[in-house]
């Protein structure tokens, strides 16, 4: 984008289009009739931004509000702390240009602004962008951060991804960030896929930081003061009594009866009460991708020399990969090694080294990965097995290219690291186990949520600018932190223009 050359006294000429002229008039002093002072709350530096009212009244119900409305103020600079400069610019900038350009380091600041000033496209963009970006090691505090926003897509793609990854996203550096609504929130989840132990070490970190941040000395009281009702939604007695005694019975977190009872609990016939659950959660639920409609053997097939088979498959939603159903030993009772493997171009998403036991019957035999892998729709993934095992085995035929699981469409093409001879007629690999799309229950917001009110029944938003977003101290996060440098599977990162 040009800046208008003011010494030429015909510039209007050289712009065909509205959207060119409007386009020269972003963040330029040229017939402004406006200035924003923008940031001083969060940000590092204030700048003041021009602008022209009669543009941004035509972008924003919140700017018309402001401008032209029955209260407007004939001001002739508006300052805006709680907003960002850049996010700002952001905002004007798709109010000038048609133009959505965002940016990791600050993409809910920009969501922060589209939301007080009521621009739902941008908010939108914003939304999508962030789901692109969402990961195990960001769901969490993401989690959070749309709660605040009242996203209940976000929120749900962000609970999708916590309740596969769970234990990815525990360990990941921002859990321990996230606010205490949220983080009681994630140790109530039914359908968690984590050992207990592991949620307990995970909440010791946060109860740890939580100390840090409230300046107090670290120590296993004052940790379980910051826990607080949260530390009762663990459920202790559901781990292995080795898990109990050699980890959470020597933390000091519980007293010394509730030390006692939860023995008491995993050794007495007779058990006492415990103010923790006893039942262990549910997780959630595999499901299985079948893609072929009958097995056979023949004495010639099918055999492993350390050969690669292989399968290219996509789906149209978004899914998390657990592990993959093989055939076995057609000739009776056998034990293979076995190496699986998920690609996407190219790139090894996970990959596990493990072993099966056939017991000659033609069912399949399951193996999994450490971790769910999630899945993108639209985009083709390489699912790889290469088996180590004397014995012939059983092999699928009449494959089938599409396949629907539940809400789930599977489509199927040869993969060209097969070396095996499977394909999608037939061969191996004739099933993907796998987590499907979850209706969740979004989490209630609070009752000083970022969320649109009308003009004037609640804060002015910064500055008498008349808000659509209630100003309840704007918003601060560190994106870098919660977004990092890349997506999930190795897209790119950077603008996104639409």
């Amino acid at each position: 984008m040009n800046a208008v050359d003011t010494a030429d006294p015909n510039w209007q000429a050289t712009k065909a289009t509205v959207l060119e002229r409007n386009a020269a008039m972003f963040n330029n002093e040229l017939m402004s009739d406006v200035k924003f002072v923008v940031g001083g709350e969060f940000a590092d530096c204030v700048q003041t931004i021009p602008a022209h009212k009669y543009i941004l009244a035509t972008g924003s119900s919140v700017f018309y509000a402001m401008f032209y409305g029955g209260l407007a103020e004939n001001k002739q600079e508006i300052k805006v702390p709680d907003v960002e400069p850049s996010a700002f610019l952001t905002l004007l900038r798709y109010l000038y240009c048609d133009e959505i350009q965002l940016e990791p380091d600050n993409i809910l600041a920009t969501l922060y602004a589209a939301k007080k000033y009521i621009v739902p496209h941008l908010a939108r963009a914003c939304v999508n962008y962030l789901e692109v970006k969402l990961t195990a090691k960001n769901a969490c505090l993401l989690l959070s951060q749309s709660r605040l926003f009242e996203e209940p897509e976000l929120m749900q793609r962000c609970w999708e991804v916590i309740d596969a990854q769970a234990e990815m996203a525990i360990k990941s550096e921002d859990f321990v960030d996230i606010d205490l609504k949220t983080f009681e929130s994630i140790l109530s989840r039914e359908t968690l896929n984590c050992k207990e132990i592991h949620l307990f070490e995970a909440a010791l970190n946060w109860a740890l930081n939580a100390c840090q941040k409230m300046g107090v000395d670290v120590t296993a009281p004052n940790k379980r003061s910051m826990l607080g009702q949260a530390l009762h939604l663990i459920r202790i007695p559901t781990m292995t009594l080795e898990e109990f005694a050699n980890g959470v019975a020597q933390t000091g977190i519980l007293t010394s009866q509730e030390t006692i009872d939860i023995f008491l609990h995993f050794t007495a016939q007779s058990k006492p009460h415990l103010s923790f659950p006893t039942r262990a959660r549910a997780g959630l639920k595999t499901q299985v991708c079948h893609r072929f409609q009958s097995c056979a053997y023949r004495s010639n097939q099918w055999r492993y020399r350390g050969r690669c088979d292989s399968i290219q498959f996509s789906v149209d939603r978004r899914i998390f990969i657990v592990g993959f159903g093989l055939y076995g030993s057609s000739t009776g009772a056998a034990n293979y090694n076995v190496k699986i493997e998920l690609k996407r171009l190219g790139r090894t998403l996970a990959e596990n080294d493990t072993k099966f036991f056939s017991d000659g019957s033609s069912n399949t035999f399951h193996v999994f990965f450490e971790n769910p892998i999630q899945i993108e729709p639209e985009c083709y993934y390489t699912a790889s097995v290469i088996l180590d095992g004397n014995e012939l085995s059983f092999f699928g035929q009449e494959g089938m290219s599409e396949v629907c699981m539940g809400n789930v469409t599977f489509q199927f093409q040869c993969s060209s690291e097969s070396t095996n001879g499977t394909g999608v007629q037939g061969g191996q690999i004739p099933e993907l186990i796998f987590y499907g799309p979850t209706t969740v229950t979004a989490l209630s917001s609070p009752t000083n949520s970022l969320c649109p009110t009308p003009i004037g029944a609640g804060s002015s938003g910064g500055g008498g600018t008349g808000g659509g977003v209630s100003n309840s101290g704007g918003l601060h996060v560190n994106c870098d932190d919660l977004l990092g440098s890349g997506s999930s599977d190795g897209g790119g990162s950077g603008a996104l223009s639409a």
